[in-house]
């Protein structure tokens, strides 16, 4: 069978073939009456449009490439899910590299995205313990948006999460509420996350006149179990607490074993001295499928993704853009928990 080509698809609609190659590219000022020719010449005739091909002519490209290190990082999975949404709207494709390392591995997935003829990089940071880029991201020659989920000490085009806002927001929230002894579970001491939580946390309370205690927000490896053990024995040598932050979803569920283990449960009637609320700083799913139904600070990671595309179209379109920092607050989605 003949391959269809552009010229096929403009004698079948009775116009030119650049007209054809217009209505495709989506360039022009065309009627709609043309592009609902064009249109349903392809589909009579089958037509499928080279689009690496036609790249290749006009020396431009519609992919993306994306670099996504920690799989199981339920925020970089949402925010790669709405990037690729998003792109695909405006009619980019997304070429996703997951490198094992910030070393060798990093540079065959940056000289794999080159070769593959990428317009930009998005760089999804895992670390949060380190405020730099690495040195491969940091030199990278193509248009650069990095999507971080704390503060990064880089002079590039970047889409954050406001963790001081987070926190802040979720204990005024609790002092709002009558709450007077509130706690801070989990992190460990070097994550830039839980440092900035932590600033949020204290200066809200001193805010409100209370006394921020380093001891009531221990810090502790990020898995159930540990965040189960310094959760009770917070709650142990502070019986007067009443509400405790989550620093992850390891520290909400561990948090939860922990209050129970001490003969306490969840909720948020302050006035029963034996009820500890509990707020996370994500949508968890799998947690909400039991009661009471978690109340928690959103990561706003659809909104992250759609910023971040929008943000490399832009620097594609307009290379000469100033380096642009976009800072991203959650809401808070009251439940049961607090």
């Amino acid at each position: 069978m003949k391959k269809v080509s552009i010229i096929d698809v403009a004698k079948q609609a009775g116009v030119s073939v650049s007209t054809v190659s217009l209505v495709l590219r989506q360039k022009g000022k065309i009627s709609d009456a043309t592009i609902e020719k064009v249109q349903a010449a392809i589909a009579q005739l089958g037509y499928v449009h080279n689009v690496a091909a036609a790249n290749l002519r006009s020396s431009t490209s519609n992919l993306i490439g994306l670099i996504l290190r920690d799989f199981s990082d339920s925020f970089s999975i949402k925010v790669m899910a709405s990037v690729v949404q998003e792109l695909e709207k405006q009619g980019f494709m997304v070429f996703l590299g997951q490198p094992q390392d910030d070393h060798a591995s990093l540079e065959r997935c940056l000289l794999s995205f080159k070769q593959q003829g990428v317009a930009g990089v998005i760089y999804l940071a895992s670390d949060t313990k380190r405020p730099h880029l690495p040195e491969q991201i940091r030199a990278c020659p193509l248009p650069l948006v990095v999507v971080s989920q704390s503060l990064m000490e880089e002079n590039c085009n970047l889409v954050m999460r406001d963790n001081r806002q987070a926190a802040s927001l979720a204990t005024r929230y609790l002092i709002e509420r009558g709450h007077r002894s509130i706690g801070y579970i989990g992190g460990q001491d070097e994550c830039l996350i839980r440092q900035q939580r932590l600033q949020g946390f204290r200066s809200t309370l001193v805010q409100n006149g209370m006394v921020y205690k380093e001891d009531s927000a221990p810090a502790c490896s990020d898995d159930t179990h540990a965040a189960s053990i310094a959760t009770r024995q917070l709650l142990e040598k502070n019986n007067t607490l009443t509400a405790l932050l989550c620093h992850s979803p390891d520290a909400m569920i561990g948090c939860i074993n922990g209050i129970h283990q001490v003969g306490r449960t969840i909720g948020k009637d302050v006035f029963l001295t034996q009820q500890v609320a509990l707020i996370g700083f994500e949508d968890m799913l799998h947690i909400n499928l039991t009661s009471p139904s978690f109340t928690f600070v959103s990561s706003a990671s659809e909104e992250t993704g759609r910023q971040t595309a929008s943000l490399i179209i832009r620097k594609l379109k307009e290379p000469e853009l100033q380096t642009q920092k976009v800072t991203l607050s959650g809401q808070l989605i009251a439940r049961e928990s607090a």
